[in-house]
């Protein structure tokens, strides 16, 4: 599995402020956030459930993995999303270990021990 993730109690915007601030909490930035819903609809007219990407960024781990390999920018920032589906709301972060290879391991052990925290404590 790619995600580490669960189902929570409360309405969506809310989810998606207490989300930002655990991220912060754990030495987070966000970069960037995308509205999904919005998006889709304003480029191709299609109505989605609300879904939103938010981009954290550790920038200690970042420069580190980036130091390793600059390739590895692909695997930045660290997704979280933040999503209505069927009624419910869920929160997945990225589960960096599955991508890492042997020369950025203990970072991505690092950023997705915080990132547990955080799915946890929501």
């Amino acid at each position: 599995m790619f995600t580490i993730g669960k189902k929570v109690n409360g309405k969506f915007e809310e989810v998606v402020e207490r989300v930002k601030e655990l991220l912060k909490s754990e030495g987070f930035g966000i970069l960037c956030e995308i509205d999904v819903k919005k998006t889709l609809k304003e480029k191709i007219g299609v109505d989605f459930d609300k879904y939103v990407i938010l981009g954290a960024c550790s920038p200690k781990n970042a420069f580190e993995v980036l130091k390793a390999n600059r390739s590895f920018g692909v695997l930045l920032p660290c997704n979280v999303v933040v999503y209505e589906m069927d009624g419910e709301v869920v929160v997945d972060a990225v589960k960096p270990t599955a991508f890492a290879t042997e020369e950025i391991e203990e970072n991505a052990r690092d950023v997705e021990e915080r990132l547990k925290k955080v799915i946890e404590a929501i």
